[in-house]
């Protein structure tokens, strides 16, 4: 849960509205909204594989290594951006 707070951090100060999600039996999740478009919304994971930790999409794509949390806010503000 710890990178999905950093990522959090991150994204809270790229203007995105996030919630943590810690559903029981499940693995937590961070809920990212952009306030400009409530539309443009997406649940990230954070999960260990063989190389190590990752942020995900929903869709179990990699966003980038959970050790670079600003990295991952970037791509995913780019992603959620109001166009």
């Amino acid at each position: 849960m710890e990178y999905l707070e950093e990522l959090g951090e991150q994204l809270v100060r790229r203007g995105f509205r996030v919630r943590l999600n810690v559903p029981r039996g499940q693995a937590p999740s961070l809920h990212v909204m952009n306030p400009d478009a409530s539309a443009l919304t997406e649940n990230i994971l954070a999960e260990r594989g063989a190389d190590g930790w990752w942020y995900w999409w929903s869709w179990a794509e990699r966003i980038a290594a959970a050790s670079d949390a600003p990295a991952a806010a970037d791509r995913i503000a780019r992603v959620l951006a109001v166009n």
